[in-house]
């Protein structure tokens, strides 16, 4: 059954452009949309696959979507063009991006190593920076940093996405976990990634597409089973068991509404990375309505 919004049906629908990773939770995150599931009457949804980091890199140089998954690190670089939607985001409660290596590591060792990180612009080298702005990194395609440390290439990488549940698979070990590292200091759930959505469109078009997305995601908890069949094809090296833990862990009910606590943490996560001089730009962070 489709799930009709408020919208104003016009002879030519106005066509909305989403771009989002190619990952297991965002497919489950859109899978109403994306299937026809959840429609919206005079609106019409065209949807893009794009890892994150090249999401955050087109989404600073242009308006290239109406709405983009972005990294929360990236978003005061675009935040004249973009505002933030009050639902779509990835929040680790207590995990999230962790840093692995092929030897047990005490956390002095990580300033004498080069670690291979998932883009400069990720909210996990955001993390990894405010931990100790002293360890270097290199970027390396995301997907590609497990098999680069068991290649020998680098002693330890961050990492993101699906190989927070399958480093171990690979014999590595994990060094720190900076979502339990970032409750522990802050005391807060750790913000990582969020949907953006274009200024330009105007307020009616901000509130229409912002609760198409939020429906999209209220489908896909509701209608579990077909969102995870769905979401599977975008599940690298997952069974079904394995994406059903990862989607659960970044697809649930703060996925609809960040709560209090997690607004404060996005506040106190760009807030903290300016004022130590890895933002350049002092972050204005607002939210559709």
């Amino acid at each position: 059954m489709s799930t009709q919004q408020t919208g104003t049906p016009t002879s030519a629908p106005i066509d909305i452009s989403i771009a989002h990773s190619p990952d297991s939770d965002d497919a489950f995150m859109f899978y109403g949309l994306a299937t026809g599931k959840v429609r919206v009457p005079g609106y019409r949804f065209n949807h893009t696959l794009c890892d994150i980091e090249t999401l955050n890199r087109r989404a600073q140089s242009e308006a290239f979507f109406d709405v983009t998954a972005i990294s929360f690190h990236a978003y005061p670089y675009l935040q004249d063009n973009y505002t933030l939607m009050g639902c779509g985001g990835s929040v680790g409660e207590g995990y999230g991006p962790m840093i692995v290596s092929n030897k047990k590591l005490a956390l002095d060792d990580l300033t004498k190593i080069k670690i291979a990180v998932p883009g400069a612009m990720t909210t996990a080298y955001l993390a990894l920076k405010i931990f100790n702005p002293a360890i270097e990194t290199v970027t390396v395609p995301f997907d590609q940093i497990i098999p680069q440390i068991l290649a020998g290439n680098f002693d330890a990488g961050l990492i993101i996405h699906e190989g927070q549940l399958t480093y171990s698979a690979s014999g590595l070990y994990k060094i720190l976990d900076l979502g339990v590292w970032w409750r522990e200091t802050q005391g807060l759930v750790l913000p990582l990634g969020g949907n953006a959505v274009r200024r330009s469109l105007g307020a009616e078009s901000l509130k229409i597409v912002t609760k198409a997305v939020r429906d999209s995601i209220q489908h896909g908890l509701d209608h579990r089973e077909q969102a995870l069949e769905y979401a599977m094809q975008f599940a690298r090296d997952l069974d079904s068991r394995l994406a059903n833990r990862f989607v659960s862990m970044y697809v649930n009910e703060r996925t609809l509404d960040y709560g209090a606590d997690g607004l404060k943490a996005i506040h106190k996560l760009l807030d903290l990375g300016y004022e130590k001089g890895i933002i350049p730009i002092a972050p204005k962070v607002d939210f559709v309505d």
